[in-house]
């Protein structure tokens, strides 16, 4: 039942550390068991020592249907049913579309938004019997995509996009879909692409609220709020509605800011070595050891 979260199930991918950890700590303070997957055991290990005797945990990369669908198995045997599924593992890099590492960039669309394919597709027969919730973690990347961030906004406003098309297949069966947004939040993944000048520049000349980095522990209780109640639309800063509002004027603004500030932003990349490796550490443990 919604709104009763007491022995519901939730699993959380990407679950390691940054917004899973806390998403799977916020759900269980709740009430909740919660199954995390990742790709650090260590750290995966300590996020379910915090989330309660009852969290267990499963080393899985996103990208390996087969892998994921053993772990469906698994968790649906372990717990005996999964309500809640949240699509949160993501990874990504920075740069121009011009000077990108081609597999660096296909294995953010990779992960972000074919892990979030094959998430559901893992989860679905059991979210189907428990007639349960499925939300997919976006981004405000989803709604104002941004120069030198091509592959992340592409997959962002993939899942996005997914997770609409989702909905609309699995209504009949019960089963509700929610999408959430958020602003740069302080996590791993935001620090890391903060350690590349260009980046940081190009973040901080964004127009205001989009260029401040948001606390994690508030961004993660609006989110929370939303999943428990199964909303189709979460989001993570109380302004983000308004993006909603005006995103078919974004991509015209956005192209005329960057006219002014991006040329000098673009030749700080290239004189720094023009990075195009996975940003954060989530970035760092991720199993392609071909990536740069």
């Amino acid at each position: 039942m919604v709104g009763t979260n007491d022995g519901q199930v939730a699993v959380v991918t990407g679950a390691a550390r940054g917004l899973g950890a806390l998403l799977a700590r916020r759900l269980a303070a709740r009430g909740m068991r919660v199954a995390l997957l990742g790709l650090e055991p260590a750290e995966l290990a300590e996020t379910a020592a915090a989330c309660g005797p009852e969290a267990r945990h499963w080393e899985a990369d996103v990208t390996d249907d087969a892998a994921l669908a053993r772990v469906a198995s698994e968790i649906q045997a372990h717990f005996g049913r999964v309500d809640t599924v949240i699509a949160n593992a993501g990874i990504a890099t920075g740069g121009p579309v011009e000077h990108s590492d081609p597999r660096t960039f296909s294995r953010v669309i990779e992960v972000n938004l074919l892990g979030s394919v094959a998430t559901a597709r893992a989860f679905l027969p059991a979210l189907r019997e428990s007639k349960g919730y499925y939300f997919q973690v976006a981004s405000l990347a989803a709604l104002c995509p941004a120069p030198m961030m091509a592959a992340y906004c592409a997959s962002k406003s993939g899942v996005e996009a997914f997770a609409h098309s989702l909905r609309a297949e699995v209504a009949h069966h019960g089963v509700r879909v929610g999408v959430g947004y958020l602003s740069w939040t302080d996590t791993d993944m935001v620090r890391g692409a903060d350690e590349d000048a260009a980046l940081a520049a190009l973040r901080a000349g964004l127009p205001f609220p989009t260029n401040r980095t948001y606390a994690l522990g508030p961004t993660v209780d609006r989110l929370v709020s939303g999943i428990v109640r199964r909303r189709t639309h979460v989001y993570g800063q109380r302004w983000l509605p308004f993006m909603q509002v005006v995103r078919a004027f974004v991509p015209a603004a956005v192209t005329r800011h960057a006219r002014g500030h991006l040329p000098g932003i673009e030749r700080r990349w290239l004189d720094g070595g023009a990075s195009t490796h996975l940003v954060g550490a989530g970035g760092a443990a991720n199993p392609n050891e071909e990536l740069p």
